[in-house]
This record gives C-alpha cells, structure tokens and sequence, in this order.
C-alpha cells in the first residue's frame, strides 16, 4: 500500500519562502512522475509542476522562475522550493505520485500568504 505524505506548508508573508516536501512510502518501485498541485476555494485544482523520474519538468506559468521543483528518486520524495510567495499561490497544495500502474495523492498542506 502507497502512501503520499505532505509536509511544509503554513502562513507566510508576501514575498516570503516556503518549502514543500512529500514522501511516497510503501513502494519498492521509483515513481515515474512526482508532482504538486494546488486548489483554492472555489477553484479547481491544478498543475504548479512535475518531474519525471528522469527529471523532466512541467510547471505552470505562475510557478516558473519562482517555484523550483526536485526529488530524490531513491526516497520516492519531491520537494518544492516556493519563493517570492504571493497572496494568490495560497491554496491547499496537493502531492501526487504515479506509479506505471495508478496515481496516488497526499491529503494536501495548506499554504496561506497573507500580511
């Protein structure tokens, strides 16, 4: 059984930093893709990015040159390195993990930038 654990979240200033991290646990295999997304009230979830196992990236027009993803593939982890926060990246944000066979989420870390 896979489990995605989300860590990192919390309040910060506009213009701020945060780091984002997440685990899958629970597989012997390295996942293909690791991503985050994020939902905010009334919103529909979305892409922030991606990186494949052999580090590919997708990210989304208001993450580029702020938001740096990674991962360590012998952990199954993913980071997000998030700089010059603003109030409209807060939302719940979401980790996901896809595996050759199915795609796991975390339960989301909520993320609120506000002075």
């Amino acid at each position: 059984q896979v489990h995605v654990a989300e860590s990192g979240g919390g309040l910060v200033q506009p213009g701020g930093s945060l780091r984002l991290s997440c685990a899958a646990s629970g597989s012997i295999f390295v996942m293909n893709a690791m991503g985050w997304y994020r939902q905010a009230p009334e919103k529909e979830r979305e892409l922030v990015a991606s990186i494949t196992s052999g580090g590919r990236i997708s990210a989304s027009n208001s993450a580029k040159g702020r938001f740096t993803i990674s991962r360590d593939n012998a952990k199954n982890t993913v980071y997000l390195q998030m700089n010059s926060l603003r109030p409209e990246d807060t939302a719940v944000y979401y980790c996901n993990a896809a595996s050759a066979l199915r795609t796991y989420w975390g339960q989301g870390t909520q993320v609120t930038v506000s002075s």
